[in-house]
């Protein structure tokens, strides 16, 4: 696993204010899409393409933890970053899965339940940055790895 990133000075602020504006996007989506037999078909549909990726490219041992199915052992290309949250399936490398990790995880999979399908293009709207990625603020910057401890 790679070392943990020093964060910017300011990055709290600006992760606040990423949430807000992630918060003032959602009074713009029709409830009906939201946490609903709509989103939730987009869930299952999420965990279906993760479940087929996921047994697609997995070399590692295929387990449920704290209510995901974790997929290890896949080559880096098919995940981003330490690992990807596709519904209710986590997709990582040959690293460690720790507690602070699941627990990051399992908010994303909480997050593709109440927006279902929308969750893939609202996530790519909040960019790459996770300093600034709503989801990845709302998930725990420092379970999810991208800030140290003591920040």
């Amino acid at each position: 696993m790679s070392p943990v990133p020093v964060p910017p000075t300011g990055w709290e602020e600006r992760a606040e204010l990423a949430v807000a504006r992630g918060r003032r996007l959602d009074r713009w989506i029709p409830s009906i899409l939201l946490d609903s037999p709509v989103s939730r078909f987009g869930y299952l549909y999420g965990s279906a393409v993760g479940w087929v990726w996921g047994t697609l490219w997995s070399t590692g041992r295929i387990e449920r933890r704290e209510g995901l199915w974790v997929f290890r052992g896949l080559p880096n290309w098919a995940f981003g970053r330490g690992g990807v949250c596709v519904g209710g399936c986590f997709l990582t490398g040959g690293g460690r899965v720790t507690p602070a990790m699941l627990r990051h995880e399992a908010v994303h999979q909480r997050q593709w339940r109440h927006y279902g399908i929308l969750m893939p293009v609202l996530y790519a709207i909040a960019g790459r940055d996770p300093l600034r990625n709503r989801f990845e603020i709302e998930a725990g910057l420092v379970d999810g790895n991208y800030v140290p401890r003591a920040a």
